[in-house]
């Protein structure tokens, strides 16, 4: 499968799922078992492709911002999410991830867990119980720098601090605490 073919099912998904993550998966899931295993291999390969890319400090930065807060975990559902909504919005987030701000982009499934386990288990299905191992290890680490979440994460992104009501409070410098 192509990259160009893994996106235009992935689109063709998030138009006729309309928004709905669980409507998403269910026609994802469809979509794959009407491929042949080779395919849906070829499928999850480029969907690794794509959640590595997306392991970055600067999507992390948004992330956090849009949920709250945002573990290790919540960041593996955010990045499957943002490649559900297909080529368009993954690229230009991962260029500039206050992209977020401009869209709308629903906090409360922007954490959604579930649409990266689909191609895992239409590939188990129909591999007799198996599904292939990565293709590459998972990055140890995200690209970028790191960000403290108290400071650094509203002022690196303004937009969405301000359009999730991510509240910070510059910190005083430290003669106005005598």
């Amino acid at each position: 499968m192509t990259l160009e073919d893994f996106w235009n099912l992935v689109e063709r998904v998030h138009k006729n799922a309309a928004g709905d993550m669980d409507a998403k998966c269910q026609l994802l899931d469809r979509e794959l078992r009407g491929l042949t295993l080779q395919e849906v291999q070829s499928f999850h390969a480029r969907f690794d492709e794509c959640y590595d890319r997306a392991y970055d400090y600067n999507l992390w930065a948004a992330a956090y911002i849009i949920g709250g807060g945002c573990s290790d975990d919540a960041f593996s559902d955010f990045r499957s999410t943002l490649i559900s909504m297909g080529r368009q919005t993954f690229e230009r987030t991962l260029k500039n991830p206050e992209y977020l701000a401009d869209i709308d982009y629903d906090e409360d499934v922007a954490h959604y867990e579930g649409y990266q386990y689909v191609p895992t288990k239409v590939e188990a299905d129909l591999g007799g119980g198996l599904s292939s191992p990565r293709s590459r290890a998972h990055p140890d680490d995200p690209t970028g720098e790191p960000w403290n979440e108290d400071r650094e994460v509203a002022i690196r992104y303004p937009k969405l601090a301000k359009k999730y009501n991510y509240l910070f409070e510059r910190p005083k410098p430290w003669w106005k605490f005598w």
